[in-house]
């Protein structure tokens, strides 16, 4: 965790999903993502991290699959993940967004936009906001949430 982080705030758990996304398989073809799902009462719903369960398993899908489905916490709840959640997959057939939104979780908090290497503008932001969801994103994360992604980015 970063030491500007003080528990129970945005910085603090987005701190924690850049930290769990150090826990993923190597990939030469996929980022390592972290996601924690945060309950209105400050309670950890689930958490996750990219190839968690397989190789095509993504942070957010991760996390959110350890719930019930049509859980009333997630109405309620903060999806905090270290990479903007997907708008494009080939490997399933819904994106991280579209999970999110089905799920119905309001609000997203990220570290980092995706950057064009394994598709061109990521649209998972755009369609976040486009069904209602709140996106925040916490610029002074990207650093960490892209050092673990360094072997992708050739640095």
């Amino acid at each position: 965790m970063t030491s500007d982080a003080v528990p129970g705030t945005d910085l603090y758990w987005l701190a924690r999903a850049v930290e769990l996304s150090r826990r993923c398989p190597p990939s030469a073809t996929a980022f390592s993502v972290g996601a924690v799902v945060v309950g209105a009462d400050g309670e950890v719903l689930a958490e996750g991290y990219s190839r968690e369960v397989d190789e095509k398993n993504h942070a957010e899908e991760a996390a959110l699959a350890k719930l019930p489905a049509g859980d009333p916490r997630l109405r309620t709840a903060t999806v905090y993940s270290s990479l903007e959640p997907c708008g494009q997959r080939a490997s399933r057939p819904r994106t991280c967004a579209q999970l999110i939104v089905a799920a119905g979780v309001p609000r997203v908090v990220v570290a980092w936009r995706e950057p064009d290497l394994f598709v061109q503008a990521c649209q998972g932001t755009a369609l976040l906001e486009a069904a209602g969801v709140e996106v925040v994103e916490l610029p002074e994360l990207a650093g960490p949430a892209r050092e673990v992604n360094a072997h992708l980015l050739g640095g």
